[in-house]
């Protein structure tokens, strides 16, 4: 497997399943829940309808993307605090900022949470970021308990090779 996170590949196939499974894959482009254009994995930067991908292309784009949200998550996480972050909670975190998006990531409670040591707290924040449009998501709710609860299983101990198996809580 190609190394796409510098974490290494065992939270590299675990980003990969967990958040690809969240975003799901789908070649030709559509109108997401608050009408931009959004092709592959979420993806959304220069999408237009019409638009079209291979399953090769879009995973690539997906590698390519996670990549970068990792290198801003590593931006926005003071340097002591990002070593602390056990692999399971960090894809948690990982799959919310690259479903919302930087900007709105480092804006966020959940990153000053991080930055002050409390990564419960951080974990915990997961949920509130449920709104698309102003309205509550409950796809959106469900996707977020799902990183809460990786979250949690990471700072409880569960290495990031166990494969991920939802709770429903």
């Amino acid at each position: 497997m190609r190394r796409i996170l510098k974490r290494g590949a065992a939270a590299t196939a675990l980003a990969l399943s967990f958040i690809g499974g969240n975003e799901g894959l789908k070649t030709e482009a559509y109108l997401d829940i608050v009408g931009v254009p959004t092709v592959c994995f979420g993806e959304t930067r220069g999408v237009n309808l019409g638009d079209s991908y291979t399953p090769a292309e879009c995973g690539a784009m997906f590698a390519d993307r996670l990549a970068e949200v990792e290198a801003g998550l590593d931006r926005l996480v003071a340097d002591p605090v990002e070593a602390l972050i056990p692999n399971r909670s960090y894809v948690g975190i990982l799959d919310w900022a690259y479903n919302v998006g930087l900007g709105a990531a480092a804006r966020s409670t959940l990153i000053r949470k991080l930055n002050a040591g409390d990564l419960r707290g951080a974990c915990n924040e997961l949920p509130r970021w449920r709104f698309a449009g102003g309205k509550g998501i409950r796809g959106l709710l469900i996707r977020r308990n799902k990183a809460r609860q990786l979250c949690h299983e990471g700072l409880d101990g569960i290495p990031a090779d166990v494969p991920f198996r939802w709770d429903g809580a």
